[in-house]
């Protein structure tokens, strides 16, 4: 990963000791008003969780290659979030969708507040991008809330275009997008 842009942001893979920053993170993003749209759980469903499932977590974002949990820090805060999930063909995803073919899926996109709109999502997409392109994929997908315009904005801005594809999950309305990677 390279060094602090002009703004002091790095861009990093988790490492599994930090467990706890990433409960506390996930909170933060499910809690936020802006950003619960994007989510599938809820700040009491994250809370309930024990520290082992946050221990189990972390530990297996930090070190597999089947996971990755990347961040966003500015002045040793972390200010942004996401997953890369490597999904094998023949898996069901997070929504049970059959996957044809091996992919990576982005999920749980997060920037904090007073930190959107500065770069930090197109940091955090590159580092997805770069991983998942080191696992020899040429693509990479997330999907979004139909009405979560300013995500869509920020996903087109880092190469995303919808597929054409649309479903609904628990939190309504959704579609499809992906990139192809270098």
């Amino acid at each position: 990963m390279p060094g602090p842009d002009a703004s002091g942001l790095i861009v990093r893979r988790i490492r599994a000791d930090e467990w706890a920053a990433v409960r506390a993170l996930r909170l933060e993003s499910t809690s936020d008003p802006d950003a619960g749209i994007a989510f599938l759980e809820t700040p009491e469903q994250v809370a309930a969780r024990a520290d082992d499932f946050w221990r189990e977590r972390a530990e297996k974002a930090a070190t597999s290659e089947t996971t990755a949990q990347f961040v966003a820090v500015v002045d040793e805060v972390w200010v942004g979030s996401l997953s890369v999930l490597i999904r094998a063909t023949g898996q069901k995803d997070h929504l049970g969708r059959y996957v044809d073919d091996r992919r990576a899926d982005v999920v749980g996109v997060y920037v904090s507040p007073g930190h959107r709109g500065a770069g930090a999502v197109d940091a955090l997409l590159a580092a997805a991008a770069e991983w998942a392109a080191g696992l020899g994929l040429d693509r990479i997908w997330l999907d979004v809330h139909r009405d979560n315009h300013r995500a869509q904005g920020a996903y087109r801005r880092a190469g995303f275009a919808a597929t054409g594809e649309t479903y609904s999950s628990a939190i309504g309305p959704e579609i499809v997008m992906s990139r192809p990677l270098p």
